[in-house]
């Protein structure tokens, strides 16, 4: 076990070299002078703008450059914007924000979503089926930004159910009403995931071998179909986690949450790279870590894999 953990561990780190190379690359290749940004309309004289850029290592080769953010984030430093506050204190504060809405939204598909795929694959061609296969078709139909501003009016502004916007009511009454946006469309495909494998092993030979022996519904299903059906659904969640840290940007708008999307969104207006590399290299390193944990619940889901 561990020695697969030591070579999944040493497997990320080109992994993570190639991702954050390219990201670093493709925010730095953005148009405009993020100095020259700074002062807006205003002149910079040419001094000011030669000592700035030397500061912040923008005359430096792109591979240079690259290399003065490892060595600094090696050291635990995600480096400082333009006007010289730190990454890491920025992002601080929001980093809360966004990981308890991500989290609402994963409970949310994990329980919702499992337990209707259950209920459609049991029930395979009956009512309830085309029920959930009619019902996720139209949530991944509806785009997010309309999913969200039809719940605020409905159950926020109108049938006063949820808090409407901000974080004044804690964890997780303010994360319930975008926590459920949010994760709608990855509950749909969960929902869809669940239902498919499910069905298939429902007809597997193993399965029939356990109801010849006597076994009962319960168990049949719940220890030998669904602990398999499992495995693509585990896979999909694992994913999805890093995607709804990483893209709730919408959402995080629509209810004004203060979080990582928000912020991302700013910097990008504003040209500040070094906040939005910081921000994405520790989403890149979340995507890893997230999936290291599914690879290793898969020995946990099916007992042939065998880490060795």
């Amino acid at each position: 076990m561990w020695r697969y953990v030591l070579r999944r561990l040493l497997q990320a780190v080109p992994v993570f070299i190639g991702t954050t190379l390219l990201i670093y690359a493709m925010v730095f290749a953005l148009p405009g002078d993020p100095i020259q940004a700074l002062a807006g309309d205003k002149p910079v004289p040419a001094n000011v703008l030669s000592t700035l850029r030397d500061r912040y290592n923008l005359n430096d080769p792109l591979l240079v450059q690259y290399g003065k953010y490892m060595w600094g984030l090696l050291q635990g430093n995600l480096g400082e914007n333009y006007d010289g506050q730190k990454v890491a204190d920025m992002l601080g504060g929001r980093w809360t924000v966004t990981a308890q809405l991500a989290l609402t939204a994963w409970i949310f598909e994990l329980v919702i979503g499992i337990a209707l795929g259950v209920w459609a694959g049991l029930r395979r061609g009956r009512v309830a089926d085309t029920l959930v296969l009619g019902g996720t078709t139209l949530l991944i139909a509806v785009p997010v930004f309309v999913l969200g501003y039809t719940a605020q009016i409905l159950f926020g502004l109108h049938w006063k159910i949820f808090p409407t916007a901000g974080t004044d009511d804690g964890w997780p009454m303010s994360y319930l009403l975008p926590g459920m946006v949010l994760g709608s469309l990855g509950l749909s495909y969960v929902a869809r995931l669940t239902r498919t494998s499910l069905a298939e092993n429902l007809r597997a030979d193993y399965v029939r071998t356990a109801n010849a022996k006597g076994l009962s519904r319960a168990r049949v299903v719940g220890r030998h179909a669904l602990r398999n059906s499992l495995i693509p659904v585990v896979t999909y969640l694992g994913v999805d986690f890093g995607n709804l840290m990483g893209g709730a940007i919408v959402t995080e708008g629509i209810f004004n949450l203060p979080g990582i999307g928000q912020q991302v969104f700013q910097s990008i207006q504003l040209k500040e790279g070094p906040v939005v590399v910081g921000a994405v290299t520790v989403l890149v390193l979340i995507f890893l870590l997230v999936n290291l944990v599914v690879d290793l619940l898969y020995g946990l889901l099916d007992p042939r894999i065998r880490y060795e």
